[in-house]
């Protein structure tokens, strides 16, 4: 039976089809984001798309049974406590990150380091002998881990099924295809329905696939934006691919916490877990340097301190510049607002350049106190002692807001040594650790006068 061809309009960041080409997306409002693709129309509705262990009838909720969900520990502290105990089975979890920052090396670690799990692992970008290549410079037990080249989805299912192994790992999603489609793999309708039949094999069979995708200039994963409500578990990696430390951020977990992050350094021998972030976001430089702050901050459950780095100086070309790097650029201009409403720093004729040290792009609002040390100790060029450190979220009055958790925070700083903390003279504090000095303060004014009063 000869198959009609037709073309259809699909959305590259939603995935909605269209029968014709619309300049804005009726589903999510997006501009210029329809692409064509040539499907094949079929017959009829596929039995396979049946959801399996479906239930019969509706349930109430007292009625249905459950319990704790069966998990693998992938023998990685950092990986196990970022997908909230282990990889779950029958999930499916997506890694995602610019190329060359380290998404096919740790995936072949994780078969590489654990002990009796068996692995299929499917390459589609690379050669059988290019993985060997790469596992030898990894290092780890190789006899677990069963390596597959092959791009056509339905040999991987039918191979996955016949060698039912306790993990397979897809290294590309973008690579792979199946022949239900006529478009070209990578596109959006091969893509979404790849993802589906591989869901549909996590949760027929039991095996845990963890997928490997691409992201877009923009930073956003290559796809349709289906593929990430396809899938149970979505990790991200950020960070500049020519430094040494990668974070892998955890965007959507339906089995844990989103608020989580794992730091691994990049080695010739592959990436190693950072236990300690603290040890590597600290200051590495002499005393005595003006533009220097640290920031107790947070990121899901772990506290550590980062340097904040900042240089202010007169602007050579007569207007001003305004930078960021791992920072809101528009918070930053907020909080130079404020310093200049509020505390009277004429800051507005003035370069001010900001960066956070390790390349972490930060969002928790507690780094807001050290921000504006940073560009005050620049502008006055009067060095913060080495064993200071801060944690408060700055208000458009000036006043210096508490932020959560500050024990968790005011503990981590203690633990490395630090002696002064400043924090917001609003709020209760209960349980703080001793060895450590806790200066509170209401608004920038007073933190001014506190903390720069000998260099006046």
């Amino acid at each position: 039976m000869v198959q009609k061809m037709k073309s259809v309009w699909f959305c590259s960041s939603c995935g909605n089809e269209s029968p014709k080409w619309m300049g804005r997306c009726p589903a999510c409002g997006e501009w210029n984001t329809m692409v064509e693709e040539k499907v094949a129309v079929k017959g009829g509705a596929r039995a396979s798309e049946s959801t399996p262990g479906a239930s019969a009838r509706p349930l109430a909720l007292d009625e249905i049974d459950y319990g704790e969900e069966t998990r693998t520990t992938l023998e990685s502290a950092e990986m196990d406590r970022l997908l909230g105990g282990g990889i779950v089975e029958g999930s499916l979890v997506l890694i995602a990150g610019e190329p060359g920052i380290g998404k096919s090396t740790l995936s072949l670690q994780i078969p590489l380091h654990c002990k009796g799990l068996r692995t299929l692992y499917v390459t589609g970008e690379e050669s059988a002998r290019q993985v060997k290549l790469r596992a030898s410079r990894l290092g780890g037990d190789g006899s677990g881990c069963m390596v597959y080249s092959e791009t056509l989805m339905e040999n991987i299912i039918a191979e996955a099924k016949k060698a039912m192994p306790d993990l397979m790992i897809v290294d590309s999603i973008q690579t792979v295809y199946t022949r239900t489609m006529e478009s070209s793999p990578g596109s959006v309708s091969q893509i979404k329905e790849c993802a589906s039949m591989l869901l549909r094999l996590a949760k027929e069979t039991g095996i845990p696939v963890i997928l490997i995708g691409h992201i877009t200039k923009e930073g956003s994963i290559a796809g349709p934006k289906v593929l990430e409500h396809i899938v149970d578990v979505v990790l991200q990696f950020e960070g500049d691919n020519t430094g040494a430390y990668r974070l892998l951020r955890s965007i959507k977990n339906r089995f844990g916490s989103t608020s989580e992050m794992a730091v691994f350094e990049m080695t010739g021998s592959g990436l190693r877990e950072v236990s300690n972030p603290s040890e590597m976001l600290i200051p590495m430089h002499g005393q005595g340097l003006s533009g220097i702050a640290v920031s107790a901050m947070l990121d899901g459950s772990r506290s550590f301190l980062i340097e904040v780095q900042s240089l202010v100086s007169s602007a050579a070309y007569g207007t001003p510049q305004r930078s960021a790097t791992g920072f809101d650029v528009r918070r930053l201009n907020m909080l130079l607002a404020v310093l200049e409403k509020r505390a009277g720093f004429r800051l507005g004729v003035k370069d001010v350049f900001l960066n956070m040290a390790g390349g972490l792009k930060v969002s928790d609002p507690a780094c807001d106190l050290a921000v504006i040390c940073a560009v005050l100790s620049s502008n006055f060029d009067f060095a913060i002692p080495s064993e200071t450190c801060f944690a408060g979220e700055v208000g458009l009055s000036g006043e210096i807001r508490p932020v959560s958790q500050t024990e968790r925070r005011v503990a981590e700083a203690a633990r490395l040594g630090f002696r002064t903390i400043y924090l917001s003279s609003f709020g209760v504090l209960n349980n703080l650790p001793g060895g450590i000095e806790v200066v509170r303060v209401p608004d920038v004014p007073v933190l001014c006068r506190t903390l720069f009063k000998e260099s006046r």
